[in-house]
């Protein structure tokens, strides 16, 4: 491999010491600590199971790199905080990244090459992207020794803004830019479904499909099972709900404030009202009302929260089909769905799943996939190895900076591969209790 000469960089000297830097430190890494997330991979086969998903168009004859190369250390590059294929120029010759897909470091056979990943993602079909959900549904089936009682499927929508002319895109007024609507499904910290859409569309297209899927997938395993659909105002359809009471899915679903509601709940609202001016303190009160718009095809229950602030009135809807108690569907049912708003900030903003930059809408879609697996390895990390330590709730970013981000000398010889960690991480008992709970002795 041609070595090439660097000029140093000179920083401010330290007393009569001067202080210089370079690029030639040799076979280092800064993110020894993926090694725990190979681990995990090998528990839950991830990146084996999603190449086996994914088609493979090219000449097998002519193949360096195959599907689960690709999808290793691709997938683990955006764990690592590597978002853009550029950065494989030189991430290609990491000899951790060779680790952790599978290949023996060797500084004469690199990994894939930028240009390489730019095809493979370009070659993204539909059906394989089909799978490649399908794989999320079965990694979360797999995730449990035993059928739940219950499961919450939360669904939302956010805005995913793009740049440039890529196929699909569109101005959304909500959100005021051009961009894509993904539709995410999470059940708890488990992401089943992260689905790219046009932003030209209702925010609940195609979610009764997909609930339908999920239910029917999620049932040939667990028949026992409650399931329990929940979602923000922008999903409260009918025909969603109606499917979902003909189907024995429960459902809590906000609903947006009109002027019939508004009518409906003024009793309530003016109690709160009166009981804040007497006490001057918040006031929290919870009722329930029957109301149908003119189109749906009967009355439902609605959960009445009549708050007044010292900012002002502050009325909410909620509608359902649980037969539970008004305060306990709203504080113990529906505003538990804000933790998914967190889940996918993380998806965002610490695994780029809106680097859709790519021409082709099925190649963003295989984009938004990529980081979705990502953030499977990072949760399971958080949720069953860091299960009961300070990083417990730590969101991705922050187990990644503690965890993952290791300095290390790598060593290797015919029969090992041996990375020397930096002797003043400050994690180390942890790191040394996460080993032990994913390679026993």
């Amino acid at each position: 491999m041609t070595e090439c000469t660097r000029q140093p960089l000179l920083f401010s000297s330290l007393g009569k010491q001067k202080i210089v830097a370079d690029f030639d430190g040799g076979r280092l890494t800064s993110d020894a600590g993926a090694l725990l997330l190979r681990e995990v991979d090998r528990r839950v086969g991830l990146t084996a199971a999603l190449a086996e998903a994914l088609a493979d168009p090219r000449d097998p004859a002519k193949i360096t790199h195959d599907r689960r190369t690709l999808c290793a250390q691709r997938i683990f590059g955006i764990a690592l905080g590597y978002e853009d294929l550029n950065d494989h120029l030189t991430l290609r010759e990491d000899p951790l990244l060779a680790v952790l897909a599978q290949q023996r470091p060797h500084p004469d056979r690199p990994l894939a090459s930028p240009s390489t990943f730019s095809r493979w993602e370009n070659a993204a079909t539909r059906a394989s992207l089909v799978r490649v959900h399908q794989v999320f549904v079965e990694q979360f089936l797999a995730a449990h020794r035993r059928p739940p009682k219950e499961i919450v499927l939360d669904f939302d929508a956010t805005d995913d803004p793009v740049h440039g002319t890529q196929e699909g895109r569109f101005f959304h007024g909500f959100y005021g830019n051009y961009c894509f609507l993904p539709l995410y499904v999470f059940c708890g910290d488990h992401l089943l479904v992260a689905y790219l859409r046009p932003s030209n569309i209702d925010a609940a297209r195609h979610a009764r499909g997909i609930l339908k899927l999920l239910v029917e997938r999620i049932r040939q395993d667990w028949p026992k099972t409650r399931i329990i659909f929940r979602a923000d105002s922008g999903f409260c359809r009918w025909k969603l709900l109606r499917w979902c009471e003909r189907h024995q899915v429960g459902y809590v679903v906000g609903l947006a404030r009109n002027q019939v509601l508004e009518r409906k709940a003024a009793p309530f609202m003016n109690a709160a009202e009166k009981a804040y001016r007497q006490t001057g303190r918040k006031q929290r009160r919870f009722h329930e009302i029957r109301y149908a718009a003119q189109t749906w095809d009967r009355q439902r229950r609605v959960i009445v929260k009549a708050e007044r602030l010292p900012e002002g009135p502050n009325c909410r809807f909620v509608i359902t089909n649980l037969d539970e108690p008004p305060r306990q569907i709203y504080d113990g049912r529906y505003t538990a769905r804000g933790d998914m708003e967190n889940r996918i900030k993380e998806q965002q903003l610490d695994l780029f799943a809106d680097r859709t930059s790519c021409h082709r809408f099925a190649a963003n879609q295989f984009r938004l996939l990529l980081a979705s697996a990502a953030y499977v390895l990072m949760s399971y990390l958080r949720r069953v190895v860091l299960r009961g330590t300070e990083l417990a709730r730590a969101q991705v970013g922050t187990i990644r900076l503690k965890v993952l981000k290791i300095a290390a000398r790598v060593v290797t010889s015919v029969r090992r591969v041996v990375f020397h960690l930096s002797s003043s991480y400050p994690y180390q008992p942890l790191f040394r209790t996460i080993v032990a709970r994913l390679v026993p002795g």
